[in-house]
Parts: structure tokens; sequence; C-alpha cells
């Protein structure tokens, strides 16, 4: 059995594993799971992840693993080369608190699913939206200074870690709320880099099932 990856295309944290998946070389199957649509609230889908979120990775096994951080450390365990933690201790606690922002302190202040429950809390688009940009330009302070201090190329050294699955895709999404990238210049050369990385073009939101046509 081949590794099954639930994913759907637009999304963040269905994005980072998939770039986790190509850095390792590894062959697997996507599964669409449209989360526009309300696939993870469906029976079939809750079977596998009680939690109704994306991703979701089948191992070789048949085993179902769950949550983003989760699965890439899992990647990192089973198959470590090309690695993506630094070999000391030290620049691994870096690289995870670079991640932590990302997976932690942004992404959970923006998903889909709290927007529409301050929403229905009464809270307009408008101000919903400038919260969320808000939470991103924070957490975007906070890496660029990492990134300045501790990149060379890539956001911690000069070849792709834990950290930069994690920020290219949050770098995407903050296209969403206009916000100037030119205010992270480190951050910015980052994304620039990883896009001439055939790992990061194949995980690619455009790349994947059910994106639109351009």
């Amino acid at each position: 059995m081949s590794l099954t990856l639930y994913s759907f295309w637009a999304a963040t944290a269905p994005y980072r594993v998939r770039i986790g998946l190509a850095l390792k070389g590894l062959d697997f199957e996507v599964v669409p799971v449209d989360l526009g649509a309300g696939d993870q609230h469906g029976e079939a889908y809750r079977g596998r992840n009680p939690q109704g979120l994306a991703p979701a990775l089948e191992t070789e096994a048949g085993d179902l693993l769950t949550q983003s951080l989760a699965i890439l450390e899992w990647l990192e365990e089973t198959h470590p080369e090309p690695a993506l933690l630094p070999a000391d201790a030290l620049g691994r606690a870096r690289v995870r608190a670079m991640a932590a922002i990302v997976a932690c302190d942004i992404h959970p202040l923006n998903n889909l699913r709290v927007h529409k429950a301050l929403q229905g809390l009464g809270v307009s688009r408008e101000d919903v939206t400038a919260g969320s940009a808000r939470w991103v330009s924070d957490g975007f302070d906070a890496l660029e200074a990492l990134v300045g201090r501790h990149g060379a190329g890539f956001a911690y050294g000069a070849t792709p870690t834990l950290a930069d699955c994690l920020l290219v895709p949050q770098v995407y999404a903050a296209g969403r709320y206009d916000l100037d990238m030119s205010r992270w210049p480190a951050l910015k050369a980052v994304a620039g880099r990883a896009a001439l990385h055939p790992a990061f073009e194949a995980a690619h939101p455009r790349n994947q099932p059910g994106a639109p046509s351009p």
C-alpha cells in the first residue's frame, strides 16, 4: 500500500504535508477533500478522521495520521533523508519554533471555521478579515527577525527545513489579505527561492486535484 494524502488544494495545512512528502521524494496518492463543499463533515471522512480536518495521511501499513506537524515529524522519523530538521538540538529547537509561530499563532486565528464562527457571533466580514491580517502580520514580524538571523536562502540555513514547509504555505495564504510582502523581505526571499525548487512547485495549490483552471 502506498501513502495516501487526504488533502484540499487551497488549504495551507495539507500544503505543508505535500511539501514535506515532495522534499522526501515519496510517492503518494492525493484524495481530494473539498472543505468548501463540506466533505470533511461526511460520515466517510469522519470515519477516518473524527476531528473532520485536513490533512490526513494513510501510511503504507494502513494507519491514519492527522495534524500536519505530527505528520511531518513522522515523515522525518521514518524517512530521515533528506533531513527536515538540523542535526543539532539548538537548530532543531529554532526550526520548530519557526514552525510553531505559523501552526500555533498564525493559522488557528485565520482559518475558515474561525471566520465562520466569528461571523456567526455578529462580527462583520470586514472586521474578521482585518483581525486575521493583524495576526498574520504579527507572526510575520517575528518570523522576519528569525529568518533574517538564521536563514541562508531558506528559513533556517541553505536547505529546506520543517520551517519552510509551514512558512511557504502561509506566505501563499497571505495573498488573501492583500498584505504587502515587501514589509518582510527575508520571508519574501525565502518564498521566491522556494518557487524555484521542484518539490515546492509540485506541492503548490495550482498543481493539485480540484484546483481551478488558470
